[in-house]
């Protein structure tokens, strides 16, 4: 059984920025991590299944959801612990994280900003706790990074509308038992719905053959003329401010999430490279992988000290979605690059389940698309700081 023995790099005590409280949360999610995910993950990612059973870990620990005000079932708490949570929780897989993400931020969140009480008190409660797990449809087959022009609509037919549409790379898709839709309605403006799996027409077919987040289910969202209680249709927001609300939410835990994973790729080099013997010494003492290691930690503390002021923003009400863009763009860069050089200093063995290295790298292939691609963050952060829109 694989041993976890991660040590959280902090070169500059960041820890010292912390309340007792974020410490503890952060903690307590670490340690399950070491117990729960790290000695069974990579059984599961190979064998590309999501292990269901640590629904009820992360439902426990208060993972899904834990800005959410308590009333609903939620954790009630600040954006940094948010933040915490998801680092460790993608320390010990990007897929896990994924679905922990889904839930809270593209799920619960929507359904708490832009639902009715009724909405918040039927569904929140029991997204909180597990009982029913929760996914996102925003993307389709022809639109990822435009989704202004999506095809999925829906048309009045009484007290119901009438859905049409489909919705693929869809994280949770496979087993969720609710799902937040967004798609235009007659007049062509975009709408938010909760659809909940038994509606008639409504398919969830799984994904196969993914050589990244192998231990997430991913799936898409098919409706073919679903009837969806008018009731179930979000009434405080219209058009693409919804959906892009739910995804600043998601990319700033994405920002420390990724991070995470970069962070067991160092603590995994740089203790391999202690161990490991090559021409009579440690190959931590040839300059080459001195050079590596280096720059690893120095890439990690920036972000470190990044995703922890964004952090202090966003519980401040004063974060721009751009500042978001900018953190989640530059912890998923920093963490593929790590993760490859540390690929390097593992060598052979870095390829191998032995070591968490290749899965990180090929997970993260996919973080760095999803919730935005790497071209398009740069785009927005390009934006905000000449004022002209480069994507028209």
């Amino acid at each position: 059984m694989y041993h976890d023995r991660f040590q959280q790099p902090d070169y500059y005590q960041v820890d010292e920025l912390f309340t007792d409280e974020q410490k503890l949360i952060r903690d307590t999610v670490r340690a399950w991590v070491k117990k729960e995910v790290s000695p069974i993950i990579e059984e599961y990612a190979q064998r590309g299944e999501f292990p269901k059973h640590l629904i009820k870990g992360l439902a426990e620990m208060g993972c899904f959801g834990p800005t959410i005000p308590v009333e609903y079932g939620g954790g009630g708490l600040d954006s940094i612990s948010y933040g915490l949570m998801m680092q460790e929780i993608e320390r010990g897989d990007s897929g896990i994280r994924s679905t922990a993400s889904v839930q809270g931020s593209l799920v619960m969140y929507p359904i708490y900003a832009y639902g009715s009480e009724d909405q918040r008190k039927k569904y929140l409660p029991r997204l909180a706790s597990g009982e029913w797990m929760g996914c996102f449809g925003l993307t389709e087959p022809d639109y990822g990074s435009n989704p202004s022009d999506m095809i999925s609509n829906y048309k009045d037919a009484g007290d119901h509308v009438v859905l049409n549409g489909a919705k693929m790379w869809i994280s949770n898709a496979p087993f969720a038992d609710v799902a937040v839709v967004w798609a235009k309605d007659e007049a062509g403006d975009i709408r938010g719905l909760i659809l909940e799996r038994g509606m008639k027409g409504f398919t969830t077919p799984e994904t196969h053959g993914k050589w990244s987040l192998r231990a997430s289910a991913t799936g898409e969202l098919v409706f073919d003329n679903v009837q969806v209680p008018k009731e179930n249709i979000f009434p405080n927001v219209k058009g693409l401010k919804g959906p892009l609300g739910c995804l600043t939410k998601a990319r700033y835990g994405i920002a420390w999430g990724a991070l995470g994973a970069a962070m067991d790729c160092y603590d995994s080099a740089l203790r391999y490279s202690k161990e490991r013997i090559q021409f009579g010494k440690p190959i931590g003492s040839f300059q080459l992988t001195q050079k590596k290691l280096a720059e690893m930690i120095t890439e990690i503390t920036k972000a470190q000290l990044l995703v922890w002021r964004l952090g202090v923003l966003v519980n401040e009400n004063r974060a721009t979605p751009g500042q978001v863009s900018m953190a989640k763009r530059n912890s998923v860069e920093i963490a593929l690059n790590i993760s490859r050089e540390a690929r390097q200093i593992h060598g052979g063995m870095g390829i191998t389940g032995e070591y968490p290295i290749m899965r990180h790298m090929m997970n993260l292939e996919s973080v760095v698309t999803y919730e935005g691609t790497h071209d398009i963050h740069l785009l927005i952060t390009g934006m905000d700081v000449t004022g002209l829109n480069a994507f028209k």
